[in-house]
């Protein structure tokens, strides 16, 4: 017999609350009737300096079966926090959990950025990513190195070998969901091995609330610059050189506006 959840959840604190937050930022898109084009990363929207969709797409989920299959994942994954013997435990993953979200997010930017500049495939500039695969993916490629024995286990019925477990899910969502986005999750299983090899390393308690604090600077300055959050307290304008802002904050008057702007019709690749 399992443990109770209460126990689990105490167990996984950092999981239980992306999970929580994934949830409820569902539950919000659902209730506001919110689309994807107005939460996903694209191409163009990122060329329009909108890079605060980096952070929006990868805690976006369209369907409650994206969210679940997703989150039933990133649960078993939780495991992470527990193997502080191994190196890992529970600041190992909010670090890089940190490192996943930004940098799978800039590498699915660059591949599409290649694809259509130098191999001319027009379709990848205007197909719109949502949802947590690329983190997902990373951290199953994580545990498929640090720990290779142990078992990926999804809604609590099918189990996998974790060594196999990230190209074997990479397989089985682009057959089974043609939506699902080869790119985003292939980023996320790169990025995961950098992480787990070496590559990517050195996070510490200071730098990763360093890399946190830049992540809300760039959010915000991206989302006042690109017209989609109304931040009437912030106003920034050109200096000598125009790609250098200078910032300064003024009375807030009528408070904040959330104005949605809808994208031209595209494609949607959930990740």
């Amino acid at each position: 017999m399992g443990k109770p959840l209460i126990y689990e959840i105490l167990e996984k604190p950092a999981t239980s609350c992306i999970i929580g937050i994934c949830s409820a930022i569902w539950f919000y898109i659902q209730k506001k009737n919110i689309g994807y084009s107005h939460v996903g990363l694209s191409y163009e929207t990122a060329i329009e300096g909108q890079y605060w969709r980096i952070i929006t797409s990868a805690f976006s989920h369209i369907s409650i079966i994206h969210l679940v299959f997703n989150m039933s994942a990133l649960w078993s994954l939780g495991v992470v926090e527990q193997l502080d013997h191994v190196g890992l435990g529970v600041e190992y993953y909010l670090q890089y959990t940190l490192v996943l979200v930004v940098v799978s997010g800039v590498l699915v930017l660059a591949m599409y950025h290649l694809l259509i500049q130098r191999f001319k495939v027009e379709y990848f500039r205007r197909v719109t990513a949502v949802g947590y695969s690329c983190v997902v993916f990373g951290w199953m490629t994580i545990l498929s190195v640090k720990q290779p024995s142990s078992k990926l286990d999804l809604f609590g019925l099918l189990s996998l070998p974790i060594s196999f477990a990230p190209f074997e899910s990479l397989i089985f969502t682009s057959i089974i969901v043609p939506q699902a986005s080869f790119i985003g999750h292939l980023s996320g299983i790169v990025v995961g091995y950098a992480i787990a090899w070496g590559l990517i390393h050195g996070m510490t308690n200071y730098w990763a609330l360093s890399l946190f604090g830049w992540i809300v600077l760039v959010f915000v300055f991206s989302l006042k610059k690109s017209g989609a959050l109304d931040l009437n307290f912030i106003e920034i304008e050109s200096v000598t050189d125009p790609l250098l802002p200078s910032v300064r904050f003024l009375p807030s008057g009528n408070g904040r506006t959330l104005q949605m702007n809808a994208l031209p019709d595209g494609n949607v690749e959930i990740v």
